[in-house]
Order: structure tokens, then C-alpha cells, then sequence
């Protein structure tokens, strides 16, 4: 068994603690002596993990990718249902998930993306690059639902998959803006029909 070191389990503790100052506040919202005090480490300590405030959110940021990718695996993970059942189980869990709740609530894209766009060229190219890679599995899986016949052959899948994303991003955006999952909800049915199985190639 990998022992985790002291000194990585704080790193990580400021990390995990920060997030969920930033995801409530916003990264400039939030300032270093806000973490330092949720976290109760001295001013040092975090220098000597971050270099700066910067720093910290870049590795923030990659992070919440990371584990972006992860919760994708199992949701997307083959074996577990057609494409288009995968598609709309990862578009649900926009809206509700078991474990975390509803994942636009907690989505460090719609939180932070116009404003790191202009605070930081290097967090803006980690949000852009992990939007990148979602829309591309997203892609992905549009094609696999139809190689299994549960998506309809005319969907372009790259192009499919940039129009769900964007849509998904200004219902979450909306949703927060008025404290009202309404807009998810509608979402969640233009996909339903955006993604509904060609009658031709169903047998109905």
C-alpha cells in the first residue's frame, strides 16, 4: 500500500478546502487569507506547496478536470447501457446525482469561466482544454450510440456534441442566476429530443 506523506495530505487539504471557498465565492472572491484561515495553515505553508495565489488555482483547476474525467469513466464506462442511455444518465446527473447532487451546482466551468478568461492566461487554457476534452467525449459517445443503433446515423457527432455542451452551459449559467433548476429541466428535454432514435432505424 502507497502511504500518502504528511506534508501531501495537507497540499491536498488547502486544495479541497479551496475549492469549495471558490466554487461559493469565485477565485477573486476568495482571498489567500480566507484559505489560510479555513484551512489553518500559516502564510509559509502555503508557499511552500504554491508558489502563488495563481499557482493554487492552476493546480485547482487541473484537478477538478481530473476528477471531471473520472466521474465520466463510470458513467460513460462500457457495458453500462447504449450510447444515448450514457449520454442522458451524464446529462441527469447535470440535474441530480446521488452522491454529489446536481453537478452544474458544482461545476467550476460555469463558476469561474469568464472570470479566470481575463485574470489568468494559464487557468483559462486548463478550463479551455478540459471543455476541449469533454466535448470530445461527448463526440465519442454520440458516435458509439450510433454504432449501436441508439442514435440516429444523421448527427454529426463533433458538432452534436459542442450544441449540447453549450446548451447544458447557459442552462446551468440560468439555473444559477435564478436559483431555479427550471432550466436544466428544459435542457434535459431538448436533448431528449435532439437525441431520439430515428423511427426508421428503430422498426417503429
Amino acid at each position: 500500500m502507497v502511504r500518502t506523506s504528511k506534508a501531501e495530505l495537507t497540499r491536498q487539504y488547502i486544495l479541497d478546502s479551496g475549492r469549495e471557498l471558490v466554487l461559493h465565492k469565485g477565485f477573486v472572491g476568495v482571498g489567500l487569507k480566507e484559505i489560510l484561515d479555513t484551512c489553518k495553515v500559516p502564510k509559509g505553508s502555503f508557499y511552500h506547496y504554491f508558489p502563488s495565489k495563481e499557482a493554487f488555482g492552476c493546480v485547482l483547476l487541473e484537478q477538478y478536470v481530473g476528477d471531471y474525467g473520472q466521474r465520466l469513466d463510470a458513467l460513460f464506462a462500457p457495458g453500462t447501457g447504449s450510447g444515448r442511455e450514457r449520454l442522458m444518465r451524464y446529462w441527469s446527473a447535470w440535474i441530480d446525482d446521488p452522491v454529489l447532487g446536481g453537478w452544474a451546482e458544482h461545476c467550476l466551468v460555469v463558476k469561474l469561466a469568464a472570470e479566470v478568461a481575463d485574470l489568468s492566461g494559464d487557468m483559462r487554457r486548463i478550463l479551455h482544454d478540459g471543455v476541449a476534452q469533454l466535448v470530445d467525449r461527448i463526440a465519442a459517445m454520440v458516435a458509439e450510440g450510433q454504432r449501436d443503433g441508439s442514435l440516429p446515423p444523421s448527427l454529426a457527432p463533433q458538432a452534436t456534441a459542442q450544441t449540447l455542451y453549450q446548451l447544458w452551459l447557459g442552462a446551468a449559467l440560468l439555473a444559477k442566476l435564478g436559483q431555479d433548476k427550471a432550466p436544466l429541466q428544459q435542457a434535459l428535454a431538448a436533448t431528449d429530443l435532439l437525441l431520439a432514435p430515428n423511427p426508421a432505424t428503430t422498426g417503429a
